[in-house]
């Protein structure tokens, strides 16, 4: 192995160890606000509202996160992002019961807004570095992006699935503010091995120079936003605020919800990481590929079509039915997930992989943003049968877009060209 080759494997096993640090304290923070002010007596609509700033934050920091990853490189960006989820936490755990409604949401609000930008610099710089270490282990050439990529986002997504489990569990055991005091310690360590593990100016290119450059992105990446858009926020319409409140108004404890939870998103991250064995690969990289996205895309869509369906036929213990639904949901989920993923990285130029991830979950974040708001509204207008219906729409939706994806590689880059200026 060559040194090159030896430096890509320690940085790609650097970031995805910092990520899952990140992910772990980041899934706990989601269980820890829903479940802490749901015993506050608020609304579901008012706990998707303390998640909106959260996820409008996210697509800001993913779009000029990309720009500052570019222009100041990786290692930087995964710093200032660890540093802000510190800041968030602590911000958060002065938040106090005995202060007024108004003043006590506000609060929350803005230090979750805070904590969505720290998520969002963090992971545009995080998958940003898999292009830029895969290419330096393999020269790019013998086709191991795609796992790669897997597995990050698989492994990523156990983590938050961990987490989901550890939030109700710190929650229980050492409360709201001690367990935010536990995660900020937890980050500063993971702040230091990045600091003094990484190479300070990895990933750093020559940044877009104008705002129509930043956003002349490839036909394939416009493309994959606008199907992400709709793909999250079909998961979040129903997952965020639909899925817990239901399973707690139907006798759950908020143990049980977030065990459920966590098991949930650790088989939803197994599914990722296995999914380059599902899905067919090509020599080009994209003309299997991109119909396997179609045809995911469609069968994820039927899926809550069918929940509904049964919920309607009002089945004896409707939570059964929603658990194994959202067992086949998840499992569908993680490869349509999976498969984007890849697809970004193999759309994006490689000297600017990080402005393009960076749009790419920019509008991630949008949909979330949407998927959250329309989870707490839809659940208060017609309980989880409306939400599922509302997810139904979005993935058809996701589902045509699909079809109008490239599947020659000449597609990748030729709106980039024309967009880089003349010097």
């Amino acid at each position: 192995m060559s040194a090159a080759s030896a430096s890509g494997l320690r940085n790609y096993a650097i970031v995805t160890a910092a990520y899952w640090g990140f992910t772990l304290t980041d899934g706990a923070l989601r269980m820890l606000v829903l479940f802490t002010f749901f015993q506050l007596g608020y609304s579901p609509f008012t706990l998707a509202f303390l998640f909106l700033l959260y996820e409008a934050a996210g697509i800001g920091a993913n779009f000029i996160g990309g720009w500052l990853a570019a222009r100041f490189g990786i290692t930087r960006m995964l710093m200032v992002g660890l540093s802000t989820q510190i800041f968030g936490f602590l911000l958060l755990s002065a938040v106090s019961p005995e202060w007024g409604s108004a003043l006590l949401v506000v609060w929350v609000v803005v230090a979750q807004g805070v904590c969505g930008v720290a998520k969002d610099l963090t992971k545009t710089a995080s998958k940003s570095a898999i292009k830029i270490t895969e290419a330096q282990a393999t020269g790019g050439g013998d086709g191991r992006l795609f796992k790669w990529v897997a597995w990050f986002t698989g492994s990523k997504n156990a983590m938050k699935g961990v987490g989901f489990f550890l939030g109700g569990l710190l929650l229980q055991l050492v409360g709201f503010r001690h367990s935010l005091w536990l995660m900020a310690g937890v980050l500063f360590l993971v702040l230091l091995g990045i600091v003094f593990s990484l190479p300070p100016m990895m990933g750093r290119a020559k940044a877009s120079r104008s705002a129509r450059e930043l956003f002349a992105r490839s036909r394939g990446i416009n493309l994959l936003a606008a199907a992400r858009v709709v793909l999250f926020g079909a998961r979040d319409v129903w997952f965020v605020v639909g899925v817990p409140v239901f399973l707690y108004a139907s006798g759950w404890t908020f143990t049980m919800v977030g065990a459920f939870l966590a098991l949930w998103t650790i088989g939803y991250g197994l599914v990722q990481a296995a999914a380059p064995s599902v899905v067919a690969r090509s020599p080009d990289g994209l003309s299997r590929e991109v119909p396997a996205a179609r045809w995911w895309s469609l069968a994820l869509a039927i899926v809550p079509v069918l929940i509904a369906i049964v919920l309607a036929l009002a089945p004896p213990d409707p939570t059964v039915v929603l658990v194994v639904g959202l067992g086949v949901f998840g499992v569908a989920f993680a490869v349509n997930s999976s498969v984007h993923s890849y697809l970004v990285l193999a759309y994006a130029g490689s000297e600017k992989a990080a402005e393009d991830v960076g749009f790419y979950y920019a509008a991630n974040a949008a949909g979330r943003f949407i998927g959250i708001l329309a989870s707490g509204f839809l659940y208060q207008l017609g309980g989880i049968y409306a939400c599922l219906i509302g997810s139904a729409l979005m993935l058809f939706v996701c589902w045509i877009v699909t079809l109008a994806l490239p599947t020659r590689s000449g597609s990748r880059n030729n709106s980039r060209t024309a967009s880089q200026p003349t010097s």
